[in-house]
């Protein structure tokens, strides 16, 4: 480990930063994709096309689960991993790596915005969860319809939103970039 200067955001601190560190936020802070979040509208673009890549490979698993013999959905899932693996990195690019970073890599505005984020996602789950929950009670108690054998399919579904969402959460808060006036914030 090195101790390094490292600025991050609009302040400047002393932190214990690991080469991982500094990779990671090197990383996280490249612009050679910035056209793809450069407004608003096509970070909402992105969040979309990545919450239907992740519904879309959800169900394609699913499909992989339930009809072992299949081999179609393997390819399909293959061939969404790479566009959704661009959509991840252009959220992460666009949050300038807010989820992903280390808290000691965060000024405190980041960490106040990722608690915020977080906050948010959970109390979204929480939202998705209950509504599913009541679904499928109601569905059960009026119709007669019995769920066990999609438990299994319905936890891992919620399990995968609720691990994508603050990601989802902070690519639709993420601001516009402002100029850059002072040049590159990582200390060499």
């Amino acid at each position: 480990m090195t101790r390094s200067t490292i600025t991050t955001g609009t302040t400047t601190g002393t932190a214990t930063a690991t080469r991982y560190d500094r990779r990671m936020y090197a990383l996280m802070n490249r612009r050679e994709a910035a056209a793809l979040y450069a407004t608003a509208a096509r970070r909402r673009a992105v969040v979309g096309a990545h919450v239907l890549m992740t519904l879309a490979s959800i169900a394609v698993w699913l499909l992989m689960v339930l009809d072992a013999d299949a081999l179609w959905p393997a390819f399909v899932l293959l061939a969404l991993v790479l566009p959704w693996c661009v959509a991840t990195g252009a959220i992460n690019a666009a949050t300038r790596g807010l989820l992903e970073l280390r808290g000691r890599m965060l000024d405190e505005r980041q960490l106040a915005e990722r608690d915020r984020v977080r906050a948010l996602a959970h109390r979204i789950t929480t939202g998705i969860l209950l509504i599913a929950a009541a679904v499928m009670g109601a569905v059960t108690w009026f119709a007669d319809v019995r769920f066990e054998g999609l438990a299994f399919a319905a936890l891992f579904s919620a399990l995968v939103i609720h691990w994508v969402m603050p990601l989802w959460v902070a690519g639709i808060r993420a601001e516009d970039d402002e100029p850059d006036l002072y040049g590159d914030p990582v200390a060499e």
